[in-house]
């Protein structure tokens, strides 16, 4: 579905992702793991159009995306959960779900898909007249990744979904993400929290100052003693 090739980033003479070749198969869930400052993030804005490749290509269900603007993306079945959530704080829950539909026009199908939202995180459902400013981190993460399924997603990008959460929330926000892979969203997930991300996911790649220096399937990663000194703490 996703097949990234020799992508490079640069911000002014800094090159922040230096060549990278990685790719995310329909029904995979990929995880790119990685200290702060990897690239991992600057990876994904590329990916999503928010930042212009200094090199290499992207292809989406064999079609060349590199150049493709944010909004076509998303119409295409491309979705970015950002990091920091992104919510529009002064807007409702349901405004700020409405908007993650804002390129459909199939008004009975984004009912629906509203309704599976809601069913996703209940939590939004109670609160949905509440300003998204005033939720909790918990809350907005539940709200960022709800907005991002009102667009229908094929392929869903996730970009630190833990960050800041309590462990009962981050339980939660992860066994959610399976259960939306497990209903055919392929997902690429950015993580810092290398151990859960390499628990639910199928194959993981790890980066370092700007490249991938280690792939393999999730289980191999989770055992890999260099993995596990750096980036599982032991």
């Amino acid at each position: 579905m996703l097949e990234v090739s020799g992508l490079k980033v640069a911000y002014g003479g800094i090159n922040a992702v230096r060549g990278i070749d990685f790719t995310v198969d329909a029904g995979e869930m990929v995880t790119l793991i990685g200290a702060n400052g990897a690239g991992k993030t600057t990876t994904l804005k590329a990916l999503t159009g928010l930042v212009r490749p200094a090199g290499g290509r992207v292809h989406y269900n064999g079609d060349d995306v590199t150049a493709m603007p944010s909004h076509r993306l998303v119409t295409r079945g491309v979705a970015l959960v950002p990091e920091g959530r992104g919510v529009f704080a002064r807007l409702t829950v349901a405004e700020n779900l409405d908007l993650g539909a804002y390129s459909r026009n199939d008004k009975p199908a984004i009912r629906a898909d509203l309704d599976h939202v809601y069913k996703l995180f209940p939590r939004l459902a109670e609160r949905h007249r509440q300003a998204a400013g005033t939720l909790s981190g918990g809350e907005q993460q539940m709200l960022a990744i709800g907005r991002a399924l009102m667009s229908r997603p094929r392929l869903l990008l996730l970009d630190e979904p833990s960050m800041g959460l309590a462990p009962l929330m981050v339980q939660k926000i992860f066994e959610t993400i399976r259960a939306i892979a497990a209903a055919g969203v392929t997902i690429l997930l950015v993580e810092q929290n290398a151990k859960l991300a390499l628990e639910i996911c199928d194959r993981g790649y790890v980066m370092e100052s700007g490249e991938i220096t280690l792939r393999d399937n999730a289980p191999a990663l989770l055992a890999n003693p260099q993995v596990r000194r750096a980036y599982l703490g032991e």
